[in-house]
């Protein structure tokens, strides 16, 4: 059977440009984007788009029927900063649309799920340098709730119902195509725009803050590259730490100055900071390296670069 894929939540900021690179891979009509609403041009003209509530199982269902659907992406989700403010739509929304897919694939309706989990898991008590794949989990935030019992599930249904469910923990995701959605990470996107439009920008989180980050090329090869692995060596099915570059607000001003010498920026923590002080800075991910070979291409000067020519 031909794999045929359905990106549920395809017009943020990660499917929308995953939905694109699949197509590229499976032929635009093997891949069904959908999301709540309509999103970007290029991605509902490219190949089929469904309008789907992630929270509607029937309608899920109903598509995975009618387009013979064997993969699955979840990427529909409320993020950090955005959940703070709605801790309960955020718990509806990012727990019962995994339980939607995670049933499909317990009927054996579909055969493969993809479920992105985030380093918002870990928590203040969790070692912050070099954060191991098995450790505390103690998350602060509604976010990093329900993708810590997120991963809980996953590794249920795989041990108790065989599903094939595979995930990734996703640090913060930078990317000049699409606008951040609601993130404390926000900021390494924020940050370019403000330097074209403005040539300076005022940071919600303070100037030493050191997060774990990922230039949005990486982000999506890892999530097609750890479908596409062999079965047999996904060893992992919570979900794996996944890291490229760490840097702190101040270094990435100062590799944006070395393109735009007259970029200034200026420093106003907000509650965004408390979220941010209890996450890791650096993530260890050799299991991800040893099981199915993942390798980032970007550091901080190439990230920089690219998303500069881009955006000006």
């Amino acid at each position: 059977m031909d794999t045929k894929i359905l990106i549920i939540g395809a017009c943020g900021q990660i499917g929308s440009e995953l939905t694109l690179s699949l197509r590229s891979i499976y032929g635009n009509d093997n891949v069904i984007a959908s999301d709540i609403r309509e999103g970007n041009y290029e991605l509902i003209q490219s190949g089929p788009f469904e309008i789907l509530d992630a929270k509607n199982y029937e309608q899920i269902k109903e598509c995975v029927e009618k387009h013979q659907i064997t993969d699955v992406y979840l990427l529909a989700a409320m993020l950090s900063a955005t959940g703070e403010k709605h801790p309960m739509i955020a718990w509806d929304l990012n727990m019962n649309s995994l339980f939607n897919i995670l049933n499909l694939a317990k009927y054996k309706q579909i055969k493969k799920v993809f479920w992105p989990s985030s380093i918002a898991v870990f928590g203040s008590t969790t070692p912050r340098q070099n954060t191991p794949q098995f450790t505390v989990m103690e998350p602060a935030t509604v976010y990093g709730i329900t993708k810590q019992t997120g991963e809980r599930w996953c590794e249920y249904y795989h041990k108790n119902y065989g599903v094939d469910v595979r995930s990734i923990r996703y640090p913060g995701i930078i990317s000049w195509k699409t606008l951040p959605g609601g993130g404390t990470t926000d900021y390494a996107v924020e940050i370019f725009y403000e330097a074209i439009k403005n040539k300076s920008y005022k940071c919600f989180l303070s100037n030493d803050t050191a997060l774990p980050m990922m230039y949005m090329d990486d982000a999506v090869k890892a999530t097609i590259d750890i479908m596409r692995a062999d079965k047999d060596d996904i060893t992992i099915h919570s979900s794996y730490n996944l890291a490229a570059i760490t840097f702190t607000p101040d270094e990435v001003a100062a590799e944006i100055k070395k393109h735009i010498p007259e970029f200034t920026i200026s420093y106003e923590p907000d509650f965004r900071q408390k979220i941010a002080d209890s996450w890791p800075q650096s993530i260890d991910d050799s299991k991800a390296r040893e099981d199915w070979n993942w390798n980032h291409s970007f550091d901080l000067e190439k990230m920089t670069k690219v998303m500069l020519e881009n955006l000006g």
